[in-house]
């Protein structure tokens, strides 16, 4: 069975103030044509599909004509991110058709989805979990740990926990009797996953053959590599789940008996990246990192976004997953380039520098980052090269070593001024902004000496 693993496609997003809108219609369209050429048998979104709780109206209808043409294909497994809502995202879950199954609630993450080949035969079973946020998730798993495996989870932690949350304004403690897990990702997720695992256990109970088992997760894999546009998810200064909790299925003592996970469709980092884990066989000294024979465990990958979101995110591929499944789990896995509507590139250097640049990049969406002296009208002349200029910096020239520029009381607001406009421009300020400087300085004292409020002898 093939299928394709997606995530953070971020409907409704702007970069840096451009809508991308057709960029990501582009995307969709490109989605639906990949299903269609490679006989995918199921599509798994790993969350993050708006870029926040309440889409524009727009994204809304660019999702529903999408998913449509999906499902006219294939299947959908679709859950929430931590930038979705997974109220709205999975409302009328429940009444959706075969072809769309959200999984946005909690309280569901143990209901096994069973994916069938072409033919019709049982081919894999896939477990979507939400974005579980540790200050709701720790409240709403200890129940469905009590009444599913018999956990009893405590109803209060430790001494240095309670005093650690109660120094979050954001967290307001609840009544002690109520159980609950410790307030990080790693918690909440582990307890996920042993519930995955005892619906894996009895998914399998019966069979004449092992199925292959895939999880979709949105958070974040220690040893995943983030970019500036991901939202930060810390709790209390914890964002990362370790890689060996989704090997070990939380902890689970059916982890073995289950079958364990082949695969985790993850969602949440943009970077296109797989997580590897060594094997405890490997030294430090062992294998490179890159070498298929210290890979342990399920294969834990992120998909990535399928559009770059900020002008790091450029440098780097952007693709979506193409995996084989077999009856010995993953078989073949590859990543398809993502259409790139939009170019963004980042120019670095001097002034004149940068002007000799701009004829090879007046269709891209440029950042400049201007190095040395500048003319106060640099924006300006960039922007008649660069129509797509959308961000601009200057790192202003190196102060000489031991170089200082004190200010006291006693030093006159007008060389202090200029000594600043030097110090920006690389250069003296002219007679005329000399001028202009001193008008404003005068002005200003003007107003002051007016104030009754204004100590005019310091």
């Amino acid at each position: 069975m093939r299928i394709l693993h997606t995530s953070d496609w971020h409907l409704g997003r702007t970069f840096h103030g451009r809508v991308l809108d057709n960029a990501h219609a582009a995307f969709t369209d490109h989605l639906v044509e990949l299903v269609a050429a490679e006989s995918v048998g199921a599509v798994l979104v790993a969350g993050d599909v708006y870029d926040r709780a309440i889409p524009p109206n727009d994204a809304v209808a660019l999702l529903d004509e999408t998913l449509r043409r999906l499902t006219e294909r294939t299947r959908v497994v679709l859950t929430p991110g931590n930038h979705d809502s997974a109220r709205r995202l999975g409302f009328a879950a429940d009444l959706m058709r075969e072809g769309l199954i959200i999984r946005a609630r909690t309280a569901g993450l143990d209901r096994g989805i069973i994916l069938p080949d072409a033919d019709g035969n049982d081919a894999a079973i896939v477990h979507a979990l939400p974005y579980l946020d540790p200050d709701a998730a720790r409240e709403i798993l200890p129940p469905l740990l009590a009444e599913r495996l018999g956990e009893e989870t405590p109803a209060k932690h430790t001494a240095g926990e309670d005093q650690a949350e109660n120094r979050d304004a954001s967290s307001q403690p609840d009544p002690p009797e109520r159980p609950r897990l410790p307030r990080s990702h790693e918690a909440v997720v582990s307890a996920a996953l042993r519930l995955v695992a005892a619906d894996l256990d009895r998914l399998h109970t019966g069979r004449s053959r092992r199925l292959p088992s895939l999880l979709m997760a949105h958070a974040f894999v220690v040893g995943g590599e983030a970019c500036e546009s991901e939202r930060d998810i810390r709790v209390g200064g914890v964002d990362s789940v370790p890689a060996g909790v989704y090997t070990g299925l939380g902890g689970s003592p059916l982890a073995e008996r289950s079958g364990g996970l082949d695969y985790a469709a993850l969602g949440h980092l943009h970077r296109p990246q797989e997580i590897r884990q060594r094997s405890a066989a490997v030294g430090p000294a062992g294998p490179h990192p890159d070498d298929d024979a210290v890979i342990t465990g399920p294969r834990l990958v992120y998909s990535g976004s399928p559009l770059p979101f900020s002008f790091p995110e450029a440098d780097f591929p952007k693709s979506t997953v193409l995996l084989d499944i077999g009856a010995d789990g993953v078989t073949r896995l590859e990543r398809v380039p993502a259409p790139l509507p939009y170019r963004a590139v980042t120019l670095t250097g001097t002034l004149e520098k940068v002007l000799a640049l701009t004829p090879d990049h007046r269709e891209d969406w440029v950042r400049v980052r201007l190095n040395g002296a500048a003319p106060p009208d640099a924006m300006a002349r960039l922007k008649v090269e660069l129509p797509n200029l959308l961000a601009f910096s200057r790192t202003p020239p190196p102060r000489a070593e031991g170089e200082r520029a004190p200010v006291t009381r006693a030093s006159d607001p007008l060389e202090v001024a200029d000594r600043f406009l030097a110090r920006m421009l690389g250069r003296s300020a002219r007679p005329d902004e000399r001028a202009v400087i001193a008008r404003a300085y005068d002005a200003a004292r003007a107003a002051n000496e007016g104030s009754p409020s204004c100590d005019c002898t310091r």
